[in-house]
């Protein structure tokens, strides 16, 4: 055995801290919590709109309720299936819903869209209608939307619905167990008492993280917003390699929830950057080298941030906007020359450049 480093020794004793894992909340301990329905004195917004009851919806109604951010009343949820409307009544006493979008956006000043991208234009539609037929009875004139959509830009949201204030964010799945991250970003228009209030909302269901550019939301759709279903795919061929070798389906389901749990949270204690965690795993010549090896051999950092691209570049479509970027793609400035409307507010911000260093060739 060689004398351990002072840097492993810290490893060791943070390594300690995780050995009592907490254990997660189930989906039904979360569902049959209770929610208070008297009124909060701190409410962030005085009334809330839900357009769609989905999973994201639900998974932002219930710390804001939870965490007294706003009173069960001041909440007000509208969706296509009566069958969703009655299931959060059902979930959360005292939220109020609207046979209506239009009734629903009345006297609000958070519009949320919790709807699939598909749908967007549908409830700008009927935004604008509210606007235009009941004036400012039907929107508040300082109303701010607030968009879960995937791919939409903000652009869409104020032509569309002709509400000028709008945040868009990406959240991800883990914000149903209050422990999602989301990249958010909003017009200029928003001040900093409203940010402030949006943040917190998007701070109830885990971290959320302020971009000055949209464009990084769409970056972000690829690595936190798609990101779990990267971790869930690997969670899943590592068990069933478990589950080959001989373990039962749940033995080796705890072994690799609990090694990406404790990984994860090493990694974020310790701070160190993940190449100098991997080589404190990895003994010379030993299994681990052995594994890593095969992983290396089989380009499993080069498939990662391909579908990571993959991914980004499918956001940007969903947009309208151009997805000619990254690795071996052609700029659309060469494709269409400069001054083509190709090549302006569409084109590529990640002007792809041909190889240079060690990858160009000796003449």
């Amino acid at each position: 055995l060689h004398p351990a480093s002072s840097k492993d020794l810290r490893f060791t004793m943070i390594a300690h801290r995780f050995l009592s894992a907490t254990r997660p909340l189930s989906r039904r301990a979360l569902l049959s919590a209770s929610f208070s329905t008297t009124t909060s004195n701190h409410d962030v917004f005085s009334k809330i709109s839900f357009i769609g009851t989905g999973k994201m919806a639900q998974a932002l109604i219930a710390p804001l309720i939870k965490e007294k951010l706003v009173a069960p009343s001041s909440i007000n949820a509208f969706d296509v299936s009566d069958e969703a409307l009655k299931k959060v009544e059902e979930l959360y006493p005292g939220v109020q819903v609207s046979n209506s979008i239009q009734d629903s956006v009345q006297h609000a000043n958070l519009i949320v869209y919790a709807v699939k991208p598909q749908n967007v234009g549908k409830v700008h539609a009927e935004i604008r209608r509210a606007k235009e037929e009941r004036g400012t009875d039907g929107v508040r004139d300082d109303a701010i939307i607030l968009s879960v959509a995937a791919g939409t830009p903000i652009a869409n949201f104020v032509e569309g619905s002709l509400v000028e204030k709008v945040a868009r964010s990406m959240p991800n799945t883990p914000a149903q167990i209050g422990a999602g991250v989301t990249v958010w970003s909003c017009t200029e228009n928003i001040n900093a008492d409203e940010r402030k209030k949006i943040k917190t909302v998007l701070d109830s269901f885990g971290k959320s993280v302020f971009v000055d550019d949209e464009k990084f939301i769409d970056m972000s759709t690829s690595i936190s917003g798609s990101g779990p279903a990267y971790i869930f795919l690997l969670m899943e061929a590592m068990i069933d390699a478990g589950v080959h070798m001989g373990f039962s389906r749940e033995t080796a389901t705890v072994l690799v929830h609990h090694t990406l749990l404790g990984s994860t949270k090493f990694a974020m204690e310790t701070g160190e950057h993940p190449a100098v965690l991997r080589n404190s795993v990895t003994s010379p010549a030993g299994t681990t080298a052995s594994a890593i090896y095969e992983l290396e051999n089989g380009k499993f950092r080069t498939v990662i941030k391909d579908a990571i691209w993959a991914c980004y570049r499918r956001s940007l479509e969903m947009g309208g906007k151009c997805s000619q970027v990254g690795p071996n793609r052609v700029s659309t400035d060469s494709l269409f020359g400069v001054g083509n409307p190709m090549s302006s507010d569409t084109r590529s911000h990640h002007p792809v450049e041909p190889p240079t260093g060690e990858m160009k060739t000796k003449s």
